[in-house]
């Protein structure tokens, strides 16, 4: 008989995942405590910007004329328990206020609503990111919590989706990591996983700790060498030297790789900055926190690169924001997503608002979440309304409808011509030859 899957979590991750199964062919029931996003999920609509998720929703949810009918919601967890061979736990673990360790109250709440309606053998997986060592808890807890006893089985399989492309990741993922405590958990993410493993993806199977260590390594490691490559702008930056031949340079060695060697103004988002701070936290608790010291200095020089961008902003007009119009084309912590979490776009022009600068913001998708962050910026409804009067604009997310821009078109509205490019991203030759005055972070004035 076919497996039946239940998502618990309906968010980012859960609402992907979910329609994802069903475009495996699964009967799929999605889960969540929040009413308003079962209806708007249950409409075939997604409360986030996510490049092709609107379209393979309502490719399956029940009641949308043409569907497969394959996906449902509901916000019953009896329903669920009653439903599902296997449960995916995807939940929000954000960090903890004031601290930086990562808040498990979401995990935790959704195992203890689940473990009581687990009456028949199953497995839940957990896909949330949470701290080394919350598997084998978690196992416990439903071990003495679910009617099923022993056979509520719980396997950990880390996500690693990319905001742009998750659908893409989780439909033909690069891997998928299994961690399992039995031959019988091992074989049921074989057979949900069955149409990418058929297709070559690769299948790791560990223990618990190690798959939840792969997220962090993995989003670790990324943080590293996106800091890495803004330390050596800083480097660039002392010695007028070029950062982004240099990252040219480098890249094309094998070992080292041409990814994630972009120089900006450094990452953001609801991952890579609170999972490095989640791990360094969770070390400390487990006696090695000097293996990942080095992470604090990767969280340092990341957050700097803000702080380095208002500076080349306020002393390319001058010294002092007071009287000055900015235009910021970004809102959005990185392109193809409209999520402004820990957005450097967002906190640059904040920072440069709170210093007595107007600025004026334009993105192409997250508008409406960076109005509700910060509604006291301006907003436009183009790049080239928020340009209109600046006397400097700056380039803070790469959306390819930047790159794109007309610098004549550009400069025929603007008060003078002049473009920081904060991710490294637009031709200079190009905008000079426009009569622009272009800098970018680690490379030469000219």
């Amino acid at each position: 008989m076919a497996l039946k899957i239940t998502v618990i979590g309906t968010g980012y991750l859960g609402a992907t995942h979910a329609a994802a199964m069903a475009e495996l062919g699964f009967e799929v029931l999605g889960l969540d405590v929040v009413p308003e996003k079962i209806e708007m999920l249950a409409a075939g609509r997604v409360p986030m910007y996510e490049p092709g998720l609107e379209e393979l929703l309502q490719r399956h949810v029940a009641g949308i004329p043409g569907s497969t009918g394959r996906l449902r919601f509901t916000t019953s967890w009896e329903e669920v328990g009653e439903f599902g061979d296997v449960h995916f736990v995807c939940v929000n673990t954000p960090q903890k206020h004031g601290e930086y360790a990562c808040d498990m109250s979401y995990v935790d709440a959704a195992f203890a609503s689940l473990a009581p309606q687990l009456r028949r053998p199953c497995l839940v997986v957990g896909k949330s990111t949470v701290p080394v060592g919350s598997a084998t808890r978690l196992a416990a807890l439903l071990a003495e919590r679910a009617p099923a006893g022993a056979d509520a089985e719980l396997a950990w399989n880390p996500e690693f989706l990319r905001e742009g492309f998750a659908v893409q990741d989780t439909l033909r993922p690069d891997r998928i990591v299994a961690g399992v405590g039995s031959d019988r958990a091992e074989k049921l993410l074989r057979e949900v996983y069955a149409t990418p493993l058929g297709e070559g993806t690769p299948f790791v199977v560990t223990d618990y700790p190690t798959a939840e260590l792969v997220k962090t390594a993995a989003n670790s490691f990324l943080a590293t060498k996106i800091s890495f490559i803004n330390a050596m702008a800083e480097v660039c930056e002392a010695a007028d030297g070029d950062v982004v031949k240099l990252a040219e340079a480098i890249g094309h060695d094998d070992r080292i790789g041409r990814k994630f060697l972009r120089a900006g103004i450094g990452f953001g988002g609801g991952c890579l900055p609170k999972d490095i701070r989640a791990f360094m936290a969770r070390a400390g608790e487990l006696g090695v926190d000097q293996a990942l010291t080095f992470l604090r200095e990767v969280d340092s020089i990341n957050m700097r690169r803000r702080g380095q961008m208002v500076e080349l902003a306020r002393e390319a007009v001058g010294g002092s924001f007071l009287g000055t119009t900015v235009a910021v084309l970004g809102a959005t912590f990185k392109p193809d997503s409209d999520d402004v979490r820990d957005s450097p776009a967002l906190n640059v022009a904040g920072q440069i608002h709170l210093q007595g600068g107007q600025v004026t913001v334009y993105d192409p998708k997250g508008m409406d979440n960076a109005r509700a962050v910060f509604p006291t910026l301006a907003y436009a409804p183009s790049a080239l309304e928020a340009a209109r009067g600046a006397q400097v604009v700056l380039h803070l997310t790469e959306w390819g409808e930047f790159r794109e821009l007309d610098p004549e078109a550009l400069g025929a509205v603007v008060a003078e011509r002049r473009i920081l490019d904060g991710r490294n991203a637009l031709d200079p030759s190009r905008w000079r030859e426009a009569g622009w005055d272009f800098r970018a972070l680690g490379r030469p004035t000219a």
